[in-house]
């Protein structure tokens, strides 16, 4: 399994209420919990057996969760929402890569200063491979573009003033 999907799956861990987190993905597996003392969370990978495979399973490797770097220094992972104007905000429904274009080579969806309505696409966001269009949920003019195009966001992360 991709290095980068497990990240993923540390960042979804930690900004859910979930103790314990199991992906299969063929006959890759991945499983992910937290440490309940409260202590660094341990993170804990092992590759699931052949269907035939005589022996019961590989031993468990940990590996300490980058757990500063995904909330950015900052105490429970909560977004600095400083300088941004007054207004709806948009925030990210999810953790992942957030995109301001459909393609690289092709123009942004919005740009500050330009209307809106309700359910038009502002920007995508992309997780796990899955691209997931973000979505104005008020009608109004873009006061601010909180993200670059291409940059790592977190879950309830401002990403769009509408106002």
């Amino acid at each position: 399994m991709d290095l980068r999907k497990i990240k993923k799956l540390i960042d979804l861990l930690e900004e859910s209420n979930l103790a314990e987190l199991e992906i299969k993905e063929g006959e890759e597996s991945v499983r992910l919990s937290r440490n309940p003392t409260g202590g660094p969370q341990m993170v804990y990978a092992q590759p699931a057996p052949a269907p035939a495979s005589p022996r019961g399973g590989e031993p468990v490797m940990p590996m300490l969760s980058p757990v500063d770097s995904a909330t950015g220094g900052r105490p429970g992972g909560e977004p600095a929402a400083s300088g941004l104007p007054a207004g709806h905000v948009v925030t990210s429904p999810m953790v992942g890569t957030f995109y301001a274009s459909p393609a690289p080579d092709k123009p942004a969806f919005v740009s500050v200063g330009q209307q809106v309505k309700a359910g038009e696409t502002l920007g995508i966001i992309e997780a796990m491979k899955m691209f997931n269009p973000i979505e104005a949920d008020a009608s109004g003019t873009v006061l601010a573009i909180a993200v670059e195009s291409g940059q790592p966001v977190e879950f309830d992360q401002p990403l769009f003033v509408i106002g």
